[in-house]
């Protein structure tokens, strides 16, 4: 039976030795909270490092069977593995470059292959327990070279990733040396989910530019399949912390707390300690608040929770020493014998103690210097049942797409914080009311189990677009009932296209001649008797008779415009006039003085702007800005724009591939047809060829050819097994 397969660093529990006993404590986390109701149900399974190192095989053991029971399976880590993968590249390499503090990124070789290490130790224990039909969801920056190992040992499983922390733009994304690796894992998924649609556009920018792989509408095509990339904000369970928020407990903790605090207004600030939340800055604007508005003296405390974290690590270490420093002075500064400015707890609390605190604060100030969604200011809204207090929130923060209604700003702004902090403190009750009562709507419908059906939801609808673009591939089946007609039949047609089926594509389109191996495999082809070689291609008739004009085959120049049958000369499928180049070659005079690197290719009846030699980026966007130009000016003349491989090239209507290639299949018998091609030009040609056709894309996107291959390297080896030619320089899987 399918099942859903959750993978994460960590499990949902934390295992702990007590008195020589292996115990496992629950999670208190968001994602532990919103999918915990999923992995327990039926035999789904979350898989992730249980937080402790367990070397004893038969601890080890012990450890597997427990959490078996409770739907989990661990990968267990050394001290190595964690120092290296999680402390290291993880969090002292990824971390500050996804967050924006590249200056205290790490960049170490060593780091960086116990990374890819770890990773395929995950995916070497998901295969021991994956099945083909089974949903993998992958979660974090831990596991980014995940996806294409597990699509590479489990090609037709489903794989959706989640990132939980920002995804930074092209231009710091770049300064890590292994960015093409960490793109390329990731486009393993079928589902690429962010919190926010900046994090998403940042990221298809990144691949797009390194990666050469455009978008349209998130939808990314890597040539041999598609996958989706989108925005889904993480909500929290509101009913949890609504309910906490209304408990006994909680009322009387808050109630106690107040008598132990003496001011009217409460201000909150909950953080782990980490330099990207913005603590000191937060500080900051906090002291000069109390120096601008002296009239606040006495009358408002800051109560800053900090949870520990990591401060055994340098920056870690400095930053706490700068955060205790901050609130000696200002304490020291303005105390007074009943009333301390900040009230600073450098601790973790249980979910009641922060439902209290949620419920006393009037405002919350949640004003990190980047995060990906924080949740937080989320679950600060759900506890005020009140519907009273107000929110400061960063707008570098991913919640700050939702929740418009709370007071946004920039945490660099340390006057604007101090101004919106008076406008916070001073809001008039029903104003208050107003914006919680539009967040608490939001926050109640976008909750966590919301966050969990939508991601879930899109997965299957990707799926099932790909089964309905997908070609089949040609396999070893297929092949031989492929020779098998192809030996039966008396006459062949082949139709083979040139640039991407044959010969790969280049940067300068004059460097694609054929190699002495193609020349070779096309004069055995043409050879047999039975078989009618025809050669398709895009490109002016003058280079292709100068590179196969020799052999015995036919030829098609120009999308169709010219042709030449085997021992004869060149002629033309139709009259055609080109009395409109002057005016389109304009226009693509001026996309080339725009764009550098890009040139114009002018043949008899066509006309082509290319830009492979461009800027990735650039070139797709100019190229986007073109093709919509020259739409507009064919709408009511007698154009065709294609859009082709690094190339947008208009040419008369009546020009097709697909014309020409019905040239030959009404003047020449046969009881075999083989047709090749690359790009969505060639859906002409796979539409003109009869149903029992053998129609092949290279590239698995989608077509109406009935298979696939992923290559040149396999057309040719495809041809080469036919004729019974060994083919060279093939992979030896392929030979």
């Amino acid at each position: 039976m399918a099942k859903l397969i959750i993978v994460s660093n960590r499990l949902p529990v934390k295992l702990q030795e007590q008195e020589g006993r292996l115990d496992f404590k629950p999670s208190e986390g968001g994602l532990a909270t919103g999918l915990g109701s999923i992995y327990k149900k039926k035999n789904n399974l979350w898989i992730g490092w249980p937080g402790m190192v367990v070397e004893d095989e038969t601890q080890q053991q012990q450890v597997i069977d427990n959490l078996n029971g409770q739907n989990m399976h661990p990968v267990f880590l050394t001290e190595k593995e964690i120092k290296e993968f999680y402390e290291g590249f993880s969090n002292e390499t990824l971390w500050p470059t996804f967050h924006y503090f590249s200056q205290y990124a790490i960049y170490e070789q060593q780091l960086w292959e116990t990374y890819v290490e770890v990773n395929q130790k995950y995916c070497d224990e998901l295969v021991k327990v994956a099945e083909p039909d089974d949903t993998i969801w992958v979660h974090d920056y831990q596991l980014l070279l995940l996806p294409s190992m597990l699509r590479e040992k489990l090609p037709e499983s489903t794989i959706g990733f989640f990132q939980h922390i920002p995804f930074p733009s092209y231009e710091v994304f770049r300064l890590l040396p292994w960015r093409k690796e960490l793109l390329e894992g990731m486009l393993g998924s079928d589902l690429i989910g962010f919190h926010t649609y900046d994090d998403m556009r940042h990221f298809l920018s990144s691949v797009n530019r390194l990666v050469g792989h455009g978008s349209t509408h998130g939808w990314i095509n890597t040539g041999n399949r598609s996958l989706l990339v989108d925005s889904f904000p993480m909500g929290i369970d509101y009913e949890k912390y609504e309910q906490t928020a209304a408990s006994e407990e909680v009322m009387k903790r808050e109630k106690m707390y107040r008598n132990n605090l003496h001011s009217k207004k409460i201000v909150l600030s909950i953080d782990r300690l980490d330099y990207s939340k913005g603590i000191p800055q937060r500080l900051q604007a906090f002291e000069l608040f109390l120096e601008r508005y002296p009239e606040f003296h006495e009358k408002v405390t800051l109560v800053m929770l900090v949870v520990p974290s990591r401060d055994a690590v340098e920056k870690y270490k400095e930053l706490k020493e700068e955060v205790d420093e901050l609130v000696g002075r200002i304490n020291g500064k303005y105390s007074h014998m009943n009333w301390n400015p900040i009230q600073y707890f450098y601790r973790s609390y249980p979910l009641e103690t922060l439902s209290a605190f949620y419920r006393m604060a009037d405002v919350a100030l949640v004003t990190p210097m980047r995060d990906g969604m924080n949740l937080v200011c989320k679950e600060y809204v759900a506890s005020k049942l009140d519907q009273t207090g107000v929110l400061i929130l960063s707008e570098m923060a991913g919640a700050s797409k939702e929740l418009s209604e709370a007071l946004l700003i920039n945490p660099n702004d340390i006057n604007q914080m101090v101004e919106t902090l008076h406008a916070a403190l001073t809001m008039p009750e029903d104003m208050q009311k107003q914006h919680m009562q539009h967040m608490q709507e939001s926050l109640r419908r976008y909750n966590i189990h919301h966050w969990v059906s939508m991601f879930m939801d899109r997965l299957s609808y990707v799926k099932i677009k790909q089964l309905s673009m997908a070609t089949t591939y040609l396999d070893e089946a297929t092949y031989q009932e492929l020779s098998n007609s192809y030996e039966e039949a008396s006459t062949r047609l082949f139709f083979l296209e040139y640039d991407g089926a044959l010969v790969d594509y280049h940067n300068r389109p004059l460097m694609a001649a054929p190699d002495e191996d193609l020349l070779e495999l096309l004069q055995v082809l043409s050879s047999n008797s039975k078989n009618r070689v025809v050669v398709i291609s895009s490109r002016e008739k003058d280079n292709m008779q100068r590179w196969l004009g020799h052999l015995n085959i036919d030829l098609i120049a120009e999308h169709g415009v010219w042709i030449k049958q085997r021992g004869t000369g060149w002629q033309t499928m139709t009259s055609l006039i080109d009395d409109w180049k002057s005016d389109i070659r304009l226009i693509l005079d001026l996309y080339v003085d725009r764009t550098p690197g890009s040139f114009i290719e002018e043949k008899e009846y066509s006309l082509v702007w290319h830009y492979r030699r461009v800027e990735t980026g650039l070139g797709e966007l100019r190229a986007r800005e073109l093709v919509s130009h020259l739409n507009f000016l064919a709408t009511n003349s007698n154009l065709q724009v294609l859009d082709g491989q690094m190339a947008v090239e208009i040419k008369a209507q009546e020009v097709s591939k697909g014309k020409a290639t019905g040239y030959w299949l009404n003047m020449y018998p046969h009881d075999f047809v083989l047709a090749i091609g690359d790009d969505w030009g060639d859906e002409d040609i796979f539409k003109a060829m009869p149903r029992e056709a053998y129609t092949v894309k290279i590239g698995n996107s989608h077509s109406v050819a009935k298979y696939h291959l992923d290559s040149c390297e396999e057309t040719r080896k495809l041809l080469s097994r036919l004729v019974g030619l060994k083919q060279k320089k093939l992979p030896k899987e392929l030979l």
